[in-house]
């Protein structure tokens, strides 16, 4: 899967959603995409994730390119999640 037609897939997905792509972490070895979306003013809402995850599935098949893909958007470290839930009684 060539990474530049993933990105404008995925860039051109997201903008229809309000949204920004703003990171793409590849592992060449798994054929691994991890997307991460944002929205300026607003909070990336699931629907957003599922919008431009549907958008990439329907534009590139995985049975022919063999790949597995997350959508996210920015959220809190793993050390700022496990002090929040430590915080909650």
């Amino acid at each position: 899967m060539e990474r530049e037609e993933l990105m404008k897939v995925a860039s051109g997905a997201a903008q229809e959603r309000g949204c920004v792509v703003c990171d793409l972490a590849f592992d060449d070895d798994d054929n691994v995409f991890e997307l991460t979306i944002d929205k300026t003013g607003a909070d990336v809402e699931l629907d957003d994730c599922e919008y431009v995850h549907r958008a990439i599935l329907a534009a590139f098949d995985r049975n022919v390119e063999d790949y597995a893909l997350t959508v996210s958007s920015p959220g809190i470290s793993g050390s700022e999640a496990d002090e929040l839930l430590n915080t909650i009684e």
